[in-house]
């Protein structure tokens, strides 16, 4: 009678270990508008899902010029001035040089370019592991950044920001 006590106190203490210790099934989601800057028609939405150590960034816009535009993750999430400005510079916590993504050095809030079709409708979507959301890690947390689509195209190498135009829709990232 005492082992099977025994082994049914063992099995239950890992049953419950392995519940308290699921924690990397854990997702946290975020989901922001942008606001038309620049005098521009822009509009849509960004959503940032992080499961298991990687964040999943989805951009749908509308009332794009057809062509393509850049996306960059911003210093500040503030939205306030009419050109978007109030936002700052890229995000760049590591202090590399502008640039393409995975490629060589970039920016964190370096996303890239993506394309509008002639109705003026675009999506992007990636995945990072360099990205979190509320980890407290200064040099990975999106929380308290901006995300500010382009006018125009990132060129990759014009520094500090890629010589993508004038900033036609901001959001801020914030909970």
């Amino acid at each position: 009678m005492k082992k099977i006590i025994i082994s049914t106190a063992l099995v239950v203490a890992i049953l419950i270990g392995c519940k308290t210790n699921s924690s990397s099934s854990d997702s946290k989601k975020l989901e922001i508008a942008f606001e038309a800057k620049s005098n521009s028609s822009v509009s849509g939405t960004a959503t940032f899902i992080e499961k298991n150590g990687k964040v999943t960034f989805v951009a749908k816009l509308a009332g794009l010029q057809p062509g393509v535009h850049a996306i960059h993750i911003h210093e500040k999430s503030d939205c306030s001035a009419a050109d978007g400005s109030s936002a700052g510079g890229h995000w760049n916590p590591t202090f590399k040089k502008h640039g393409k993504w995975g490629v060589g050095e970039y920016h964190k809030g370096d996303i890239g370019n993506f394309t509008a079709d002639a109705k003026g409708n675009g999506t992007i979507t990636m995945t990072t592991d360099e990205w979190c959301i509320g980890c407290g890690d200064p040099a990975k947390d999106i929380l308290g950044k901006g995300l500010i689509v382009h006018q125009g195209t990132d060129d990759f190498t014009s520094q500090p920001s890629g010589n993508a135009g004038a900033r036609v829709a901001c959001s801020a990232i914030i909970k």
